[in-house]
């Protein structure tokens, strides 16, 4: 993961990732020190040039409450 080049697997984990800090904040903050090789993989994605631009260009549409993953705070401890 995360070689000389960007794989479906590295893009696939930065999106879980993502996701998740979006779907539960409190309870992921509590996780990614137990699981800082994946928390790394994905911020290593996030820094990659292409990948920045693009998550600050308008073409990225935002987490949202119609997609696969809601904030759910109720879920969120």
């Amino acid at each position: 993961m995360l070689g000389r080049n960007l794989s479906y697997v590295d893009l696939s984990i930065f999106q879980l990732i993502a996701g998740l800090r979006y779907a539960f904040p409190k309870t992921m903050k509590r996780l990614e020190p137990k699981h800082s090789g994946l928390v790394a993989l994905h911020d290593k994605v996030a820094a990659r040039p292409n990948i920045t631009a693009y998550l600050a260009s308008e073409r990225r549409i935002p987490f949202n409450e119609d997609d696969i993953f809601r904030h759910c705070p109720e879920l969120d401890t």
